[in-house]
């Protein structure tokens, strides 16, 4: 997306469809000519004539027929989302009147904005860095409270402040190391290695610090990937319908019932899970469920989590030895399922297959000790806490691949340093790092890249 930051955009930031009001949003210097084209406002006054950042009442006017009733808020450059000219035209909702508004801002000299074209500007314009306009993304497509409030934590800077921090640190290394390099009659060489492998240690932790947060921000973004195993009749969909609270999954006496796999996501106390319940697992010569229990496992291959339901008031069979099989070095919660009747299977006989406090007795029936898988879910992910504090940001992928790339070059100027190799070497692994952690905010990444991660966000923002 090669974008010229002299044109003026135009785009609708609303939602098309029924609604109360609609927004369309213009970002650059002739923002207001534009405006005042097709702007009409009740006092008389010329668009040039506003107050930066009011809101004034008018008719949107094209071709000399009134397109709208609007609210026009101005916003003076730099004081606005994109540090250019800004106006938000709020007109009625509803597909026809929001494109009619648009349709004359364009035919006005307006250009229409690509996908993240505003926020890219905003970008571009030194407001915000790479992580912070990643944030407005995450914002927007928060499943929960948790979500939202990670994502304005890293729209508010956290994450960007302690990325520079690191760099500095690294500079400082680097430019003590370089010094040496040019005047080596007045540098003592042990404590510059020295001090160069103790900044790299340091600096290191922090990058495996944030590395560490990775899977606790996808969770907290996406959801944690629940698969639900188990031979026939056991509970399986009967556990689905009380995740979920509703009739989803058919739940009958009768073994096999779910052929296909069923999947819904639902939050539970912040905490996003997606939930498939797969078919049951047995041995058959039925064609079609066959091909539903082969689908089970592979769901069950990339699961964050596999619940293992069994039968409790039956006698372990071959099909659940097949499971616990398949589980046994896998991240997994057994349920023993049917404490209301006589049990026919003890914890300790699960234990070669399961850590003990993963092996949960409940009844789905009767609502008995269900809440503790949930509550052995939360301790498994999120250390059993799940509330978010201001500090806490979503580790998107791209970050993580360059927390990675310099987790690398700064384990290089250890070995190096201990290797006793050239300060030249120190130096260049140093370069690597800061260039790494670079890409995260964007100060050092290729322009095709920060092109595709804007292309990715909705039209309009």
């Amino acid at each position: 997306m090669k974008i010229d930051l002299e044109d003026t955009i135009a785009a609708i930031s609303t939602p098309i469809g029924s609604g109360g009001i609609g927004i369309v949003r213009l970002s650059g210097d002739k923002s207001v000519e534009i405006l005042d084209k097709i702007f009409r406002t009740a006092s008389g006054k010329k668009a040039a004539e506003l107050a930066s950042h009011t809101i004034t009442y008018g008719k949107i006017i094209s071709h000399k027929k009134t397109v709208d009733e609007v609210l026009v808020s101005f916003m003076k450059a730099p004081k606005t989302y994109t540090r250019q000219d800004v106006v938000e035209i709020n007109c009625h909702g509803g597909v026809q009147a929001v494109n009619s508004v648009l349709r004359a801002c364009l035919d006005a000299g307006a250009r229409l904005a690509e996908p993240g074209e505003f926020t890219k500007r905003a970008f571009l314009n030194g407001r915000i860095d790479l992580l912070q306009a990643e944030a407005v993304s995450e914002i927007i497509s928060s499943k929960t409270e948790n979500a939202k409030r990670a994502a304005l934590s890293k729209l508010g800077g956290r994450l960007s402040g302690k990325i520079k921090e690191l760099r500095e640190q690294i500079l400082s290394a680097e430019a003590a190391v370089e010094a040496a390099i040019e005047y080596p009659e007045h540098d003592d060489e042990i404590v510059t290695r020295l001090s160069a492998r103790q900044t790299a240690g340091t600096v290191l932790e922090g990058v495996r610090e944030l590395i560490s947060r990775a899977d606790f921000g996808r969770i907290i973004q996406n959801g944690i990937n629940c698969v639900i195993m188990g031979r026939p009749n056991v509970g399986k969909s009967s556990f689905l319908n009380y995740i979920l609270d509703e009739e989803r999954a058919i739940v009958t006496d009768i073994p096999g019932t779910t052929r296909d796999v069923l999947s819904e996501s639902v939050s539970i106390e912040g905490i996003p899970l997606n939930i498939t319940d797969t078919a049951g697992i047995r041995q058959t010569g039925d064609v079609i469920e066959k091909i539903g229990v082969d689908r089970s496992f592979e769901y069950g291959e990339n699961a964050d989590i596999i619940f293992m339901m069994i039968d409790g008031s039956e006698k372990l069979t071959e099909d659940d030895f097949r499971i616990l099989d398949f589980i046994k070095n896998r991240r997994a919660i057994i349920i023993i399922n049917k404490s209301d009747k006589k049990s026919e299977v003890e914890p300790e006989e699960l234990e070669a297959y399961a850590e003990k406090e993963n092996i949960i007795t409940v009844s789905i029936k009767q609502n008995h000790c269900v809440e503790d898988i949930f509550r052995r879910l939360k301790a498994m992910f999120l250390g059993g806490e799940i509330e978010i504090d201001d500090s806490a940001c979503v580790i998107g992928e791209r970050t993580l691949e360059s927390l990675k790339k310099a987790e690398i070059s700064l384990m290089n100027v250890i070995d190096t340093v201990d290797s006793g190799f050239p300060e030249d070497f120190i130096s260049m692994d140093f370069t690597d790092a800061y260039a790494a952690l670079g890409e995260i905010t964007g100060e050092t990444l290729e322009e095709d890249v920060i092109d595709k991660i804007f292309s990715e966000f909705c039209l309009g923002k």
